[in-house]
């Protein structure tokens, strides 16, 4: 309130837990120059943001498209830096739906086979984190399973919840490709949600509703989420995390 933020603080899902523990929660490691590097990049990004490209409309919302919500319910990584594989399985499971045109369409993805099983292969571990471009490159080359096949459970990090048929059961993406900041709103509008990560800072934890923006505190590290629209008048990207529903707007920001 000091500080003007047009924010709400409070308690969350993850507000109280130590602060090892909100960094678990995070998972994207810091980049080639450090997270100091990222932010510099963030400055040309919030500045791109600025201009509403021709023809698309000035704020966009896949929860709300003429009345329909392409997007998947909000999921809860728990105790595990495994937020890449939430951004990808929550992009791909909204682009599918946008593809079919509906909004019911049922798709839910396992982010345990991304990253338990697929991303574990690599060396990937909750400790770790992990990054979108490989997650994407087995949800091309491999697939991703749904979520019946090998429910999320961080008691069960090494594969061995994965049933033997899983092969028949997985969605696969055609490709994926790194996206410019100008280019983001385009696809959002056409294609469907996006995987983005972003650096966070301790209050980010206790968002609770409004335009977020860092107030206070130090960086906490790098965490990966779904764009799933934006507000030109607001100058924000909207987002879906993977903190359960108790933090943000109902697990959105």
């Amino acid at each position: 309130e000091d500080a003007n933020a047009g924010r709400q603080a409070g308690v969350t899902s993850v507000s109280e837990l130590s602060q090892d523990e909100q960094r678990v929660r995070l998972g994207v490691p810091p980049p080639l120059g450090g997270f100091e590097q990222l932010m510099k990049q963030s400055q040309v990004f919030r500045a791109q943001l600025d201009a509403t490209a021709a023809g698309l409309p000035v704020a966009y919302d896949l929860r709300n498209v003429g009345g329909k919500n392409f997007i998947t319910p909000v999921k809860d990584q728990k105790n595990c830096g495994s937020c890449v594989a939430f951004g990808v399985c929550a992009a791909l499971e909204g682009m599918f739906r946008v593809q079919r045109n509906d909004p019911n369409l049922a798709i839910d993805l396992s982010e345990a086979h991304l990253f338990f099983c697929q991303g574990r292969a690599q060396g990937v571990t909750c400790g770790t984190g992990w990054m979108p471009a490989p997650a994407y490159t087995c949800a091309t080359n491999v697939g991703i399973a749904d979520e019946a096949c090998y429910p999320y459970d961080t008691s069960k990090t090494d594969c061995s919840g994965l049933s033997g048929d899983w092969q028949s059961r997985v969605t696969k993406a055609t490709g994926s490709m790194g996206l410019a900041a100008a280019d983001i709103k385009s696809v959002l509008n056409s294609r469907g949600p996006v995987t983005a990560c972003f650096v966070v800072y301790d209050d980010f934890f206790n968002y609770v509703g409004g335009i977020y923006r860092h107030v206070t505190g130090n960086v906490a590290g790098g965490h990966c989420i779904a764009i799933i629209g934006y507000d030109d008048n607001q100058k924000c990207w909207i987002c879906k995390n993977s903190w359960g529903t108790a933090w943000g707007e109902s697990g959105f920001f």
